[in-house]
């Protein structure tokens, strides 16, 4: 059975700075961003805010949607992030629920 899959895009209360990362456990590991307890680039740019996320079914095809979405610039990841949600609100709370 293959791992189920996820892609994320965090940023900081400023929407400044954006992470694009790939997890097989979105609720965790968003938590772990919030609660700053992995050392890393999320860490050093205080990014906490869940804006996107998309279900891909296995752990390749987020690997391979992550590598898409890291070589797209700026203006992509942004119209991707306002196609679901447009205030660019934290969605952490509505995964808890999902």
């Amino acid at each position: 059975m293959d791992k189920q899959g996820y892609i994320y895009i965090i940023t900081n209360r400023y929407n400044s700075t954006l992470y694009i990362g790939v997890t097989s456990n979105l609720i965790k590991r968003i938590w772990e961003h919030k609660n700053k307890v992995v050392d890393g680039f999320s860490k050093k740019y205080n990014l906490d805010k869940l804006v996107y996320y998309e279900d891909c079914g296995n752990i390749e095809s987020a690997i391979s949607r992550e590598k898409f979405l890291k070589g797209k610039k700026r203006d992509f990841k942004n119209s991707l992030i306002e196609s679901i949600n447009k205030d660019w609100i934290d969605l952490y709370n509505e995964i808890q629920v999902s």
